[in-house]
């Protein structure tokens, strides 16, 4: 029995076989917009800023 997962792209759902060479994608067609978004830079990853450094005066007594 092969795995099933949703299409990134499209969500349909789609066989993780050897035989589709698109997987994790349905078809060439959503594999190419996916890798169109990540060439644009849509896919990001959100930056945290890090706490500001602490002075001495700002430590508790």
């Amino acid at each position: 029995m092969a795995t099933v997962v949703d299409c990134p792209t499209c969500g349909k759902k789609v066989e993780w076989t050897e035989a589709n060479k698109y997987r994790p994608f349905c078809s060439e067609r959503c594999k190419q917009i996916d890798l169109g978004a990540w060439a644009e830079e849509k896919y990001t990853i959100p930056a945290v800023n890090p706490p500001k450094e602490l002075d001495d005066g700002d430590l508790p007594h």
